[in-house]
């Protein structure tokens, strides 16, 4: 079979489509036969080294959409033939970039008709983040105030929508380009996140009962001060390893409860991505895919993840 593969860290470069052989399911797994990848930028930090990987080369890739060739030991849950989509993929064991891939049973969920392969590749690592900032850490609640920083990325976007299903009233930093995009899928307000008075414009809208911070090292004080009191602050992603207060007292004042998480972190991940597919099939959630790609462009793709500027998720379809 085709797949994407490293040899060696570096840029988009180092990837190379290579003639590999069939992967084959053990105990608790399942092969897919793969119909769609999703890129996100934590695959390009395993590309670069700037996390671990087992060995070298190694295949790539978070997010698989596709159809059950064939099953491991001790797997009941799916059957040869079955639609499912997964995630968790690409981290201590090969990814999804490839024509097929062999997957743990319990990072998989059945996938309804209703919702194509590339949907389910693109919401997948996405909508268990969201999903676990907001539901599980969160806890948000109808009437709420919920603030997405980097509204416009994989994370944000979804973050707004599964949100707004809530019933909270969404806000979202982004570029004024992508406001009207993002309000369509359920802001109430988009704020340029360059403005010089974002703060007083966040605390003047309401402020925020509950924040996914997809830039920890910008808004740590920030998150603090529009912040409403017994706030939540979930704490996503972040550009730079450095971030900070300047006047942490704030946070006491308030009883501020700040969480980072990472979704590789998730306790049921098979549970969180049936109920995303639930809310995909009645299209309460539906993830904007900006561009597919083929498996051979999988490094431009990459590339794109993280220079271009562009609402929602890309996908590569081997």
């Amino acid at each position: 079979m085709r797949a994407v593969r490293f040899h060696e860290h570096g840029g988009p470069e180092v990837l190379t489509v290579d003639e590999v052989d069939d992967p084959q399911p053990g105990h608790g797994e399942v092969l897919l036969d793969v119909a769609a990848a999703a890129v996100n930028p934590v695959d390009t930090y395993f590309r670069e080294g700037e996390y671990p990987v087992p060995h070298l080369p190694f295949i790539g890739g978070s997010d698989v959409a596709g159809t059950v060739a064939a099953v491991g030991g001790g797997v009941d849950a799916f059957a040869v033939g079955d639609r499912v989509f997964g995630t968790g993929l690409g981290n201590g064991r090969p990814g999804s970039y490839a024509e097929a891939v062999s997957a743990p049973a319990d990072l998989l969920a059945r996938l309804p008709e209703a919702v194509d392969f590339e949907t389910a590749a693109a919401v997948a690592l996405v909508g268990t983040t969201a999903w676990q900032a907001l539901v599980h850490h969160a806890a948000v609640e109808p009437a709420e105030t919920v603030l997405v920083h980097g509204g416009s990325g994989g994370v944000g976007h979804v973050a707004i929508q599964l949100a707004e299903t809530t019933g909270a009233r969404v806000h979202a930093t982004a570029s004024p380009d992508d406001a009207a995009d993002l309000e369509a899928l359920g802001a109430s307000e988009v704020f340029d996140y360059t403005r010089a008075d974002l703060e007083e414009a966040v605390v003047d809208a309401g402020g925020a009962d509950v924040v996914v911070d997809l830039h920890m090292d910008r808004y740590l004080q920030f998150n603090a001060n529009v912040a409403n009191a017994g706030a939540r602050v979930i704490g996503i992603g972040n550009d730079t390893a450095e971030g900070g207060f300047d006047d942490i007292g704030i946070t006491k004042g308030k009883e501020i409860r700040y969480q980072f998480m990472s979704m590789y972190n998730a306790d049921d991940v098979g549970a969180v991505l049936a109920r995303l597919a639930d809310l995909c099939a009645r299209d309460e959630v539906a993830p904007v895919i900006h561009e597919t790609y083929d498996l051979d462009e999988t490094a431009e793709a990459q590339r794109a993840v993280l220079e271009d500027s562009f609402v929602g998720k890309l996908v590569v379809t081997p």
